[in-house]
């Protein structure tokens, strides 16, 4: 006991650098082992918190030296205590949520209130509860500055929430903001495939419920028997992966010391290759229902999990090119030294 006492004493401050990643990490464990599948589909599911979860760990390794926790003077200071309810309010809401059925309770009072993905909306209300949580248990850990440094986890998590709470209550295309950008992407979209080689016909139809939607129907001319028809909205669209990069890469770029000119550069050209990569997305949905059925499970299984986890997976890993690149930057800049003048 004595011997665990002096390694916590001796490692104090890594220890509270690693209690927020921890604090999470934990639930998220428990929640697979409750629904693994959840973990296996990026839209309307889990994966998005292990993203969460490697951002947090990514702003540790990042600004490990910079990260200064709040010394606790106190093991049973009123703020050591606080921290430490903070600690357990994640796995204190899974079991709430999950066994006390509070979930139950959150999708019944959607369904009654008209929404329509009424069994989603516990998912979306986890996301967000997280996202506070997280930033609650930042601020004690670490104060102010601790919020600015994990602002980016914390953005990225409340803002996924977000907009599956939107996507829930607005289904399709009836939440005009967001739909507004989709046809633009969906005639990108005809015409890549058009490249390719396939007779696209766009079409934009209302319906009830639905909204304003664009429709897009791929033919194979070699075999018309080829053929799939879809109806495109912002979720499939991508716009929802723009939006987060768009979170990600501004408060990321922020605080990076580099020129306004450059930061504006990165992030152009992070948008068009967001962009890009959801018009790429679309266009791999056809080919899919053309090859499956519009209805088979690949055309399920990449709409859920593997399209979105294209354009994640480069918001990820973007903030680790911006700072490549300007290491290279940086060394090729260096002044060489001074030549001496020949005698």
């Amino acid at each position: 006991m004595l011997n665990v006492m002096a390694f916590m004493k001796k490692h104090e401050d890594a220890i509270l650098k690693l209690l927020p990643l921890l604090a999470f990490a934990v639930p998220l464990l428990w929640l697979y082992f409750l629904d693994a599948a959840s973990f296996e589909a990026m839209w309307k599911g889990r994966t998005f918190q292990l993203f969460f979860i490697w951002l947090i760990a990514l702003e540790l390794i990042l600004d490990w030296e910079k990260i200064k926790p709040n010394p606790v003077a106190k093991p049973v200071s009123a703020r050591a205590l606080a921290l430490a309810v903070a600690l357990l309010l994640p796995t204190m809401y899974l079991v709430i949520s999950n066994y006390l059925g509070l979930n139950v309770a959150i999708a019944a009072a959607s369904e009654q209130s008209g929404v329509f993905f009424s069994s989603y909306m516990p998912l979306a209300i986890e996301y967000l509860v997280f996202a506070v949580l997280f930033c609650l248990t930042v601020f004690l850990a670490f104060g102010k500055k601790g919020l600015t440094g994990f602002s980016v986890p914390a953005f990225f998590l409340g803002m996924v929430g977000a907009i599956y709470a939107i996507d829930n209550i607005y289904p399709y295309g009836t939440f005009a903001p967001f739909q507004l950008f989709v046809p633009t992407t969906a005639t990108l979209a005809a015409n890549v495939l058009s490249l390719m080689g396939y007779n696209t016909v766009y079409t934009v139809q209302t319906l009830a419920g639905s909204g304003t939607m664009p429709y897009l129907t791929a033919t194979d001319p070699s075999n018309p028997a080829r053929t799939a028809t879809f109806a495109i909205a912002w979720p499939c669209a991508g716009i929802e992966s723009f939006l987060i990069f768009t979170v990600v890469a501004l408060l990321f770029l922020k605080r990076i010391p580099m020129s306004l000119k450059a930061k504006v550069g990165y992030f152009a050209f992070g948008a068009l290759v967001t962009y890009f990569i959801n018009v790429l997305r679309i266009v791999n949905i056809f080919v899919i229902g053309m090859d499956n059925g519009v209805n088979s499970e690949a055309v399920k299984l990449f709409h859920s999990y593997y399209g979105p986890l294209y354009a994640i997976a480069w918001i990820a890993m973007y903030p680790l090119l911006i700072l490549g690149t300007q290491s290279l930057i940086s060394r090729f800049r260096k002044p060489r030294p001074a030549q001496p003048n020949p005698a």
